[in-house]
């Protein structure tokens, strides 16, 4: 997925996420949400942190986008949150998606990891 954040001027930054749906058990979520992992000091962190308003497309592997961008709302989700969030990216990625998670999961990161919960509407909290 293609997720756009903003930066304060309103630059757009593009940047392909992989996503997964949001486990509805977690408190505060509903099902039109998805989550995205990412590292704590990455740039789309410290954007959605100032301003949640973002946009979402799907996507080729490499960020190129293949349909129309909608609107959406991102919001960090806390700590406690990043191994689920992580989870649910092994499962549905498999091999792929448990590779890229070693570092945050084994505390071989330095910077950690973070969750990203995304609706598809500006208005949801």
């Amino acid at each position: 997925m293609l997720l756009t954040t903003f930066r304060r001027d309103g630059t757009a930054v593009r940047t392909p996420v992989w996503v997964m749906p949001a486990d509805a058990a977690w408190p505060g979520t509903a099902g039109d949400q998805l989550w995205v992992w990412s590292s704590p000091s990455a740039g789309k962190v410290k954007r959605i942190g100032r301003d949640g308003a973002c946009d979402v497309a799907p996507c080729t592997l490499r960020g190129r986008p293949v349909g129309r961008a909608v609107p959406a709302t991102a919001r960090l989700l806390p700590q406690s949150s990043v191994p689920r969030v992580l989870r649910a990216l092994v499962c549905k990625y498999g091999a792929p998606g448990w590779l890229s998670t070693v570092g945050p999961r084994w505390g071989l990161a330095p910077a950690g990891a973070i969750g990203l919960r995304l609706s598809t509407s500006r208005t949801t909290e």
